[in-house]
């Protein structure tokens, strides 16, 4: 649903919004710009509440960098034989 809101931006934000989206689709342009900048801070507070969360003495499998390599290469691995194994079924 759509909502009407009377916003106030400097001159300069809004001349550049509309050489780069037009005055036509400025509407647009803003609500997407909203979204990633919501999306962002999420996903900034997410990171701030699970600080920590990871301990390496949790997982010595995956001390360098080739074993994060082997880890990652065998998850995909795994992925593509389940869905391999799905679209089978």
């Amino acid at each position: 649903m759509k909502t009407k809101a009377h916003l106030v931006l400097p001159r300069e934000i809004l001349e550049a919004v509309d050489q780069i989206a037009g005055k036509r689709r400025r509407s647009l342009f803003i609500a997407q710009a909203t979204q990633e900048k919501l999306a962002r801070e999420r996903f900034l507070k997410v990171l701030e509440e699970t600080e920590g969360a990871w301990r390496d003495k949790n997982h010595p499998e995956l001390r360098t960098g080739k074993d994060v390599e082997r880890y990652v290469r065998e998850k995909r691995q795994s992925y593509r034989r389940d869905l391999k194994r799905a679209r089978n079924e």
